[in-house]
């Protein structure tokens, strides 16, 4: 249990990492990304790029879940169901800025991703 705990902790602490890094990515890499961010006012591209890093950030994170918790589903999906709550309220918040099909590709791959994740680990 104490494992499975510390490794939705260091799962969240690697989420936030891979994220920022890959964000300071996009800014520098991405034209006209930096411009835009603050404003939410992204283009097609733009929202698949963010959805590609989440989408890293969240494998990353469930694998660390399996390697630390030495589970390669149950804590990894505890992982992605505790992104999720994070992440829920974000959405409802920023709900305006993105198109449906953009929260309903985020919000569900979390679970679904971390559980991914985790089974990339040898077990």
């Amino acid at each position: 249990m104490l494992r499975g705990i510390l490794g939705v902790i260091a799962a969240l602490v690697t989420w936030t990492i891979v994220i920022t890094i890959l964000n300071l990515g996009l800014r520098h890499g991405l034209p006209g990304y930096a411009a835009v961010e603050k404003a939410m006012t992204f283009t097609l591209g733009m929202m698949w790029a963010r959805l590609a890093i989440s989408f890293v950030a969240t494998l990353s994170a469930g694998a660390v879940t399996a390697w630390i918790a030495r589970d390669r589903f149950t804590w990894p999906l505890i992982t992605g169901i505790v992104l999720l709550a994070i992440f829920i309220p974000v959405h409802m918040n920023i709900w305006e800025h993105f198109p449906l099909w953009y929260h309903l590709t985020f919000l569900p791959s979390l679970p679904i991703l971390s559980v991914v994740g985790g089974r990339l680990v040898r077990g």
